[in-house]
């Protein structure tokens, strides 16, 4: 029985949701999303919340269960207060700053690396060093800090690159002579 499953998704004030069959629209102050569940899982609203269950006790409606709460539960998370990733840049030379809607990234190539931000997703630059990737849908959020990081990602002896924030380097020790 899938723990994640059985748990309520809890509503917060100022958050609409409606059910119109297998899809689910979630409506708060960031914005809106919506989302077409799988047919084997049903949805329903009681008053604790979003209460999601397999239509039968098959492997497949049993494996979707949890993903389909999961991806309710982000969804509602989403349009309340939205999700971001934090990366990190080391490395000397190593910048990044917003052009326009693009981010202009100097990661120690022959040329400028420009990436084109994606609808609905906000990147700022603090910092030279320091990118913040902010929207209300957690797969983009990820997807596009995990594409900037795919530029330049961190190697294992001096840790130059691009990281997130909270991510750990396993730095290994160089030659010995």
């Amino acid at each position: 029985m899938s723990r994640i499953g059985k748990m309520p998704i809890a509503i917060a004030s100022g958050i609409t949701v409606t059910l119109e069959g297998q899809t689910v629209k979630a409506k708060g102050s960031k914005g809106e999303l919506s989302l077409t569940l799988v047919p084997e899982v049903t949805i329903s609203q009681g008053e604790d919340g979003l209460t999601v269950a397999p239509v039968d006790d098959s492997q497949r409606a049993r494996a979707m269960w949890g993903l389909s709460r999961s991806l309710v539960a982000n969804m509602v998370q989403g349009v309340a207060e939205g999700f971001s990733k934090t990366l990190e840049i080391n490395g000397v030379g190593y910048r990044a700053e917003m052009q326009g809607k693009d981010l202009k990234l100097a990661l120690g190539f022959s040329h400028d690396v420009i990436h084109a931000v994606p609808d609905g997703i906000q990147v700022q630059t603090p910092k030279p060093t320091e990118i913040v990737v902010t929207g209300i849908d957690k797969q983009k959020v990820g997807q596009v800090a995990a594409e900037i990081r795919s530029y330049r990602p961190p190697e294992p002896y001096k840790g130059k690159g691009v990281k997130y924030a909270d991510e750990y380097i396993f730095r290994k020790e160089g030659k010995k002579k």
